[in-house]
């Protein structure tokens, strides 16, 4: 069987790290009989200055008959204030496609310790669960010269369903799910703590803790090895994660995946970086590890997805690092150290 994965390069240092990627797929993918085409779209800024606007009809209707998505990265300062902008398109294809749930995972890898800020870091391996289609993002907005005003409205049905995606990855891990919310504030926190703790009780095998943002978020910096499973909100989620990042010491390590009923749309969660676009010089860990995540999520291709991150391992334990890891290796030299590597 041949498949069709959509790749939207996107934006600043986008197009380098889809090569990146794409040039680790065909390896792997050769390796273990993974057949499949490439269907490249517009997306992002770059669609803007094309189509004028984020995201084409003829890229969200590849992307609805895709078996799987690939982005790079989307964002340029261009357009900070412009009335159509690129995060529109992120926004809309992911409320379009049903991705309801980011699925972030973040494990120190021991030869990056170094560059880690946090002291303790031996052990971190935990997975941020964010919901992605509801909350204050969605709501409405309204803003004059003396007010302004962003609702955040969550239904019991979005908070069930993504609940059940952290319950069930708690199953294949540790088997501890941390939710987290500000319950002593919000109402939406309130329905949403108690939604997780009915869904809890379908998974008897599992522990669930509740965590109040704030004070999670010193956790994730005093004790970060203490979490498993974190599920949370869409803002909650947006700001932790980035937060977890920073113990990792770059956002250019870290994949993740959204998903929904369907396919499924995988990304690393840095920016576009536009200010070294075009220099070679990005970081494609994050790209190809997002690569190792479609092969064994939506793939089942378990066996090439651990080739390609043990490669990264063996890549990295040589000392082999780009700028944001504190060497000197371009993009284009990490992407031939791990192909040699597989």
């Amino acid at each position: 069987m041949t498949y069709k994965i959509v790749t939207l390069a996107g934006d600043g240092i986008g197009p380098e790290i889809m090569e990146a990627g794409l040039a680790v797929l065909e390896k792997v993918a050769a390796q273990v009989d993974f057949h499949y085409d490439i269907i490249p779209c517009a997306f992002g800024g770059a669609a803007i200055d094309q189509f004028g606007t984020p995201l084409p009809e003829d890229t969200l209707t590849a992307a609805q008959n895709a078996d799987a998505i690939l982005h790079g990265s989307i964002g340029h300062p261009k357009f900070d204030q412009a009335a159509i902008r690129p995060e529109q398109g992120l926004l809309a294809i992911r409320k379009a496609l049903g991705l309801f749930a980011n699925i972030r995972p973040l494990k120190i890898y021991d030869s990056l310790a170094d560059i880690s800020p946090v002291k303790q870091v031996a052990g971190v391996d935990f997975v941020v669960v964010r919901e992605l289609t509801g909350g204050i993002y969605f709501g409405e907005h309204t803003l004059s010269q003396h007010e302004a005003q962003d609702v955040c409205t969550y239904l019991r049905s979005e908070i069930e369903r993504v609940a059940r995606v952290a319950f069930d990855l708690a199953r294949t891990r540790r088997k501890h799910v941390t939710s987290i919310d500000k319950q002593n504030v919000l109402a939406t926190s309130k329905l949403w703590r108690q939604v997780v703790t009915e869904v809890a009780a379908d998974y008897p095998d599992v522990t669930l803790a509740h965590q109040l943002v704030d004070s999670a978020a010193m956790l994730l910096i005093t004790n970060p090895s203490q979490f498993d499973v974190i599920l949370t909100e869409n803002l909650f989620g947006d700001i932790l994660t980035d937060e977890a990042a920073a113990i990792a010491g770059t956002l250019g390590v870290m994949a993740s995946s959204s998903t929904g009923s369907e396919v499924a749309f995988y990304e690393p969660i840095h920016g576009s970086a536009p200010d070294i676009a075009g220099l070679g010089i990005a970081n494609p860990i994050g790209m190809i590890l997002s690569v190792a995540m479609m092969l064994e999520t939506s793939f089942g291709q378990k066996e090439a997805a651990i080739n390609i991150e043990q490669a990264v391992k063996q890549t990295l334990e040589a000392g082999i690092r780009t700028k944001d890891l504190g060497g000197t290796a371009t993009t284009a030299e990490m992407r031939d150290a791990i192909i040699a590597r597989l």
